[in-house]
């Protein structure tokens, strides 16, 4: 699919890819594409920074090399300390075999190495639908 007819069919979309590396972003990206995986989460302070998703909003999710590969769509927000993370929650995520001792792992070592972890952080955990693959 063309940039403009993307540009055409969602002109709001936020446009980002997952992770911070193209390995990550396109392991990610896979999951979605499956359907195992349907929420994410960030830093408050990383929301803070960039244009804050609202419910209802368009994502068109970048792939490794930075090219267009699907498009999301944001179904709810929800602030929590990562401490207080679910395992149901982690489970969304998709990632791993899915327990919430993999995503904290995994999510530890992603927020230390953007130097933003503490046990009592606040994320913004989104829930999303997979509305089309490009």
């Amino acid at each position: 699919m063309s940039e403009s007819i993307i540009l055409e069919r969602y002109p709001d979309a936020a446009r980002w890819a997952f992770g911070d590396g193209p390995e990550l972003a396109d392991e990610l990206l896979q999951l979605v594409i499956s359907g195992q995986k349907t929420a994410t989460c960030g830093s408050y302070a990383s929301y803070q920074q960039e244009k804050s998703p609202m419910v209802g909003d368009y994502n068109v999710i970048l792939d490794g090399r930075g090219k267009p590969a699907c498009v999301t769509r944001t179904l709810s927000l929800r602030l929590i300390r990562y401490c207080d993370v679910t395992a149901e929650m982690a489970a969304l995520e998709g990632e791993g075999d899915k327990s919430l001792t993999f995503w904290q792992q995994g999510h530890q070592e992603f927020f230390v190495r953007t130097g933003t972890f503490a046990l009592d952080m606040w994320l913004v955990f989104e829930e999303f639908e997979l509305v089309e693959v490009l």
